[in-house]
């Protein structure tokens, strides 16, 4: 998979304070030999790289209309062998909904799927671990508002991912 066919990930740009927590976090709990890419918001998995120009279009004609969203951070949960912070965000489900409409020809099983947003900030550890990784983040989490400020855009080359570009929300 060389130059721009590549796979293609589709991932929100947090405001600077939350994305920061998350990275430590991320940090702290995530097995350093697999913590290769930031703490993130997956919205697409897999976009086909050979698309690229045609996403690059529709990603800065999305984005130049729209308004920082809201993302209320509303619990934990265990994914087995890690834990995610929980996300809603019903202005997020919407532009999402909105671009898997426009690339429903090019998406895989695992981006069809009901939209579930989360930040992974543990896996790949012993279901012991995630449990402690849970109790111990369960018992001072508080609710919270983050702020959604774009998308970035990146290639997948089976590794550390490529940042290609970040498309901020435009409109105040």
């Amino acid at each position: 998979m060389a130059g721009n066919y590549a796979p293609l990930i589709l991932s929100l740009q947090l405001d600077n304070e939350s994305q920061a927590q998350f990275d430590r976090l991320r940090e702290r709990y995530f097995p350093p030999i697999l913590n290769i890419v930031p703490a993130h918001v997956t919205l697409f998995h897999h976009l086909p790289g050979e698309e690229l120009p045609s996403i690059l279009s529709f990603l800065q004609q999305v984005t130049a209309v729209q308004s920082p969203l809201p993302v209320q951070v509303t619990g934990l949960r265990s994914l087995g062998k890690g834990v995610a912070f929980t996300l809603e965000s019903s202005a997020l489900t919407s532009l999402r909904g909105r671009l898997a409409e426009e690339w429903q020809p090019w998406l895989t099983p695992q981006d069809r799927q009901r939209f579930k947003p989360h930040i992974t900030v543990q896996n790949k550890v012993t279901p012991e671990t995630a449990r402690e990784t849970l109790a111990l983040l369960q018992a001072s989490f508080k609710s919270y508002t983050a702020t959604a400020l774009g998308l970035h855009l990146w290639h997948y080359r089976n590794g550390p991912w490529e940042h290609i570009r970040t498309f901020s929300f435009s409109r105040s």
